[in-house]
């Protein structure tokens, strides 16, 4: 005879017996399969994608060295056109040398200097800075660029028309890039009327304002 209770227990002994070591297996096996097998499964992704990216770099690396060689020679080519447009625009002397010059010139052109007065220096600013060309209150210079400096000289002296022409023709033709501006031309002399005054002859009183570009 079939006891009632007995049968209506779902965990008996027996069973219990058979169940609690399988669910304790299987926990056992959750665990290292946490610990264990799914790290070293991600761990194996990563390296598999890593490998991957290297391969894919690898490959690239020959174009990657053609582009460089390309660059470079871009580059070598742009510092030479950067080294000729200094030499055009600067010369090769420098404010010390182009004073000098200008003594020469005023000795060939019997110009007599009263004063030779540098009044300020000008460097390059990259036309990103437009808080610091504001603040110095610096116009944009198409012949200022790296590498050279702008020095402004005041100069006053006196010089016969012709002398005056001939001093200004030899200027134009120095190394340097020079820029004239401010001309005031006095006469020395005072005539009766204007049609006794022979420019050609007359002693004439010349202030300007000399712009030379130099290097750095």
């Amino acid at each position: 005879m079939i006891n009632p209770d007995k049968s209506r227990r779902f965990i008996t002994p027996e069973r219990a017996s058979v169940l609690l070591p399988t669910i304790i297996s299987a926990g056992i096996a959750f665990i290292i399969t946490s610990a264990f097998v799914i790290p070293q499964y991600i761990n194996s992704n990563k390296i598999f994608y890593e490998f991957k990216e290297f391969m894919r770099k690898k490959d690239e690396l020959p174009n990657l060295k053609n582009q460089y060689k390309i660059i470079n020679q871009k580059l070598k080519k742009l510092n030479i056109q950067k080294g000729k447009i200094i030499d055009l625009v600067s010369g090769k002397s420098n404010l010390d040398t182009f004073l000098n010059t200008l003594g020469f010139l005023g000795d060939k052109n019997q110009i007599q200097f009263s004063s030779i007065i540098p009044s300020s220096i000008i460097k390059y600013v990259p036309d990103n800075n437009t808080e610091i060309q504001n603040q110095l209150n610096i116009n944009t210079d198409p012949l200022l660029v790296e590498g050279i400096k702008k020095n402004i000289i005041e100069v006053k002296f006196e010089a016969e028309y012709e002398n005056l022409l001939a001093f200004i023709r030899d200027l134009e033709f120095n190394e340097n890039v020079i820029l004239i501006s401010d001309i005031n031309i006095n006469t020395l002399k005072k005539a009766k009327n204007d049609s006794q005054i022979n420019y050609d002859s007359f002693p004439l009183e010349v202030s300007l304002k000399l712009t030379i570009y130099g290097k750095i």
